[in-house]
């Protein structure tokens, strides 16, 4: 068995701390964190990306992080996801404006919701049958109740956004479950670690 994970974003130093990059910046926590021992990252010229793998226990893992813009993210990614079985073992993380800051879900066999990159992803594999860990990106109001933006311009201008250091640091929290889960997911399954962490 061999996973996929998929961390979105753009490529560039001026996107590196922006909301839309959460699945990079997440996926790099997991490549930094004890669990896994993973290689550096190289550049692949087949599936357009750079690509970093690594084992936990006997499942061999391989991150990958699109080389492209956002909108084009699931180019070149049909060369490793070749059937409906191998897309059952992608898992895309990705920034998600519907959940607040500091939350995540998982999900199976979903449609974009809005998202470019995971829609870009499903139109190149021609499945909706992966995972995904969708990672909160709106602010909340001090009651607690989610800032979702409203309308194309507030929407890019929060989601091509910086996070502020306290966002970010609760984002370095929240990953901390995030590869707890990433961790059941590969080892004990999607259901389980659905039931566990959603």
């Amino acid at each position: 068995m061999s996973y996929i994970i998929v961390g979105l974003g753009n490529p560039g130093e001026e996107y590196k701390n922006t909301r839309h990059n959460t699945g990079r910046i997440v996926t790099e926590f997991l490549r930094n964190s004890s669990d896994v021992e993973f290689a550096d990252w190289k550049s692949d010229v087949k599936t357009k990306s750079l690509i970093s793998t690594g084992k936990l226990g006997s499942k061999k893992l391989t991150l990958l992080w699109p080389d492209n813009f956002m909108n084009n993210s699931g180019v070149g990614l049909n060369k490793l996801v070749t059937s409906k079985k191998t897309a059952e073992e992608l898992i895309v993380i990705h920034d998600d404006l519907d959940l607040p800051i500091g939350s995540f879900r998982i999900s199976f066999n979903r449609g974009p919701g809005g998202h470019n990159g995971v829609k870009s992803i499903i139109q190149n594999i021609k499945t909706e049958a992966f995972i995904r860990i969708r990672i909160g990106i709106s602010p909340v109001t001090p009651s607690g109740k989610i800032k979702r933006p409203v309308g194309e311009a507030d929407v890019e201008k929060l989601i091509l956004g910086e996070f502020k250091k306290a966002e970010l640091d609760l984002l370095k929290k929240e990953s901390k479950k995030i590869i707890e889960a990433v961790s059941c997911i590969i080892t004990e399954g999607r259901n389980k670690a659905m039931s566990l962490f959603n």
